[in-house]
């Protein structure tokens, strides 16, 4: 099947400005695809495979949310991870709006995935389905190389940011010297000032004992279908996260994937957009 290419536009909601990456037909049921947190992250970076191969199916959309990449970085920034998750919420159904789509299906990685319960507990009408990939949000503690993440600019160097990448990844072995150059081409943009204050402002409470959890109450009264896809050795977000998620809501299904890290639509890019094709389609 031939990749369908991707266009980058500029959509302002308010005072905001997101920087949208979008495949396939926008006739086609509509999937929102939210990134997750790391240093440089962007739409592109998490799904542009994704939605090369997702396009011909479904309107994929991969914003940088705000805070990130080339979208808007607030000045001066919410100051942690509670306010500035509220922003972030309340801009994405604001670029709901300002699309005309008045339901989507949403894919949330990481901190994509705070952000996907965000919007389902804030607007549950505008939610057709949700897949949570490595999602944060639960209760679990965090995985052992958050730190890393969070604290990337005491040191930020090409040094740095590969290791940062190669924990990402099972076995960093696997991709050769690529994950240096995915560094190498990410650094530019990671130690950009505005992108560098948006992350130290998110990350300027972080306690790794008090994860930033949605309440287990919260989670009994998602209605929609849910799939929850996890790497079972996850650095940054356990496994067990994925199955407190499994445990909790009530139309759910769980999709683990051995020697499988958080980037589970790169290291297992078939096998992800094959359960998540199927999922969408109702057909899982």
């Amino acid at each position: 099947m031939a990749e369908v290419p991707i266009t980058t536009t500029k959509v302002a909601v308010g005072e905001y400005e997101f920087q949208l990456n979008e495949s396939g037909d926008s006739t086609a049921p509509p999937v929102l695809f939210l990134h997750g947190s790391g240093p440089g992250a962007t739409g592109l970076s998490n799904w542009e495979a994704v939605l090369k191969d997702l396009g011909s199916d479904y309107y994929c959309l991969a914003p940088d949310v705000i805070g990130f990449g080339d979208s808007t970085h607030p000045e001066p920034p919410p100051a942690g991870l509670v306010p500035f998750t509220q922003l972030r919420i309340d801009t994405l159904i604001g670029l709901l709006d300002q699309l005309g789509l008045e339901k989507v299906s949403l894919v949330g990685n990481s901190m994509g995935g705070i952000w996907s319960l965000g919007m389902v507990r804030q607007a549950p009408e505008r939610v057709e389905r949700i897949v949570l990939m490595g999602a944060g949000g639960s209760p679990v503690a965090a995985g052992p190389k958050i730190p890393a993440l969070a604290g990337f600019y005491e040191n930020p160097t090409t040094e740095s940011m590969t290791a940062l990448l190669e924990a990402f990844v099972f076995d960093a072995a696997e991709f050769g010297g690529e994950l240096k150059k995915i560094a190498e081409n990410r650094l530019p943009r990671a130690v950009r000032p505005d992108v560098q204050r948006s992350h130290l402002a998110t990350f300027s409470d972080l306690d790794m004992s008090k994860p930033y959890s949605f309440p287990a109450e919260e989670a009994a009264k998602i209605t929609q279908d849910v799939l929850v896809v996890h790497g079972r050795e996850d650095r940054f977000v356990p496994f067990e996260a994925g199955n407190w998620f499994f445990q909790n809501i009530p139309n759910v299904r769980l999709y683990g994937i051995g020697k499988c890290g958080h980037w589970t639509q790169i290291e297992q890019h078939d096998r992800f957009v094959s359960v998540v094709r199927g999922f969408l389609a109702g057909q899982l």
